[in-house]
């Protein structure tokens, strides 16, 4: 827990602080639903060898806290993705991944049937559990954690007033050191794009 306690605390700062400036009911938006991770073609080259790292679909939640009708504050999480590693074409190591994001979001028409937004914000990335397979079976495979910057974008479709559907996708900016027996042997470039489709509950 320990690598995530920036993040939280960041968390309860942004929530503490919108508090005091509640503009009515229903400030809060609940939503469950999955997301995808879909790492960019190019992930870099590790000990020579060019990467790819593939995607993962998982369940996922987000809780936003609307500041006004125009502006929240938002938080993502999920189940753990896992991804395969290959090296030139042939697999090379297993990773997990847990990626929470915290981000500032702009609704254009925070009142219509059909309301987009626009956000940025901060990602910590944490990999855990990566092992050696194929090419690297039995070696030891680590990859350092992320923090970047995060871009988000999407629709709300109101179904009634406290139900809604999101459709909405995030580019990040992760980016890790790779060891193998202790020895740096690259960077992987993750820097996915992260597509979601939830269901909403206001309160």
């Amino acid at each position: 827990m320990k690598p995530l306690l920036p993040l939280l605390v960041a968390v309860g700062l942004a929530a503490g602080a919108v508090s005091a400036s509640a503009h009515a009911d229903d400030n809060w938006v609940l939503r469950f639903g999955a997301h995808v991770v879909d790492p960019k073609s190019d992930n870099g080259r590790l000990a020579g060898m060019k990467s790819r790292i593939d995607s993962d679909v998982k369940p996922s939640i987000s809780l936003e806290y609307l500041i006004t009708p125009n502006w929240g504050v938002d938080v993502l999480g999920a189940l753990p993705f896992k991804h395969e590693v290959k090296l030139a074409g042939q697999k090379a190591a297993t990773t997990k991944q847990l990626p929470p994001t915290l981000g500032i979001n702009y609704h254009f028409l925070p009142n219509a049937e059909v309301s987009p937004f626009v956000g940025v914000g901060l990602n910590y990335t944490y990999f855990y559990d990566t092992k050696g397979r194929g090419l690297l079976e039995g070696a030891r495979v680590k990859v350092d954690n992320s923090w970047g910057a995060a871009a988000h974008a999407g629709v709300d479709f109101k179904l009634s007033p406290k139900w809604l559907i999101t459709a909405d996708v995030r580019y990040i900016d992760i980016e890790g050191d790779v060891r193998v027996n202790g020895a740096k042997v690259g960077k992987a470039k993750v820097d996915p794009w992260v597509y979601g489709l939830s269901v909403g509950y206001r309160f």
